[in-house]
């Protein structure tokens, strides 16, 4: 990118609010792990009564047995898994707690996926973000073109999992 007088830093290089970036996926990485035992205690001291929290009753008892099921099937494995599941990224760890999953499992499944989903993750939207910003020195129209077909794919899906959610719910009413 010569004459433009932007350059994307590398990864060692890069920095977050003057830390290094790999430091700052680190602290991340801590955090989410915290996250991930404070959700596993609230679901084993709470019980049943997280169910009928303000929580659990948004998310829906149907919804929550079919978490169940994953971690009764799955276990530990499901932990792990979880982190790649935007959804029951924040919900399956409570549930695990509830169910009573094998605590020394669940440190290592969350630490693992921790330790994975974390750095692929920031270092992806690092790449993501960095190869936008490239590719808008290089060309704002492209750019431009290019972010509003992303936000346009993003209210596609949107829309579409907002009506295909819906559709059983009509089906019902309907019967």
């Amino acid at each position: 990118m010569s004459g433009t007088g932007l350059s994307i830093p590398a990864p060692t290089e890069a920095s977050l609010f003057g830390l290094p970036l790999w430091l700052v996926v680190a602290v991340g990485a801590v955090a989410l792990f915290g996250a991930f035992q404070v959700y596993y205690w609230v679901g084993h001291f709470l019980g049943e009564r997280l169910y009928a929290s303000r929580v659990g009753t948004r998310i829906g008892r149907h919804r929550i047995r079919k978490v169940e099921n994953v971690v009764r099937r799955w276990g530990a494995l499901a932990v792990y898994a979880c982190f790649w599941v935007p959804v029951l990224r924040h919900s399956l760890p409570w549930v695990a707690g509830v169910l009573r999953v094998s605590y020394p499992w669940y440190v290592v499944a969350s630490a693992l996926g921790c330790l994975t989903w974390v750095p692929v993750t920031s270092f992806g939207l690092y790449t993501v973000i960095w190869g936008w910003v490239g590719l808008a020195s290089r060309s704002p129209i492209t750019a431009a073109v290019v972010a509003v077909a992303a936000l346009a794919a993003l209210a596609g899906v949107t829309v579409w999992r907002r009506r295909r959610k819906a559709a059983p719910d009509d089906k019902l009413a309907s019967a």
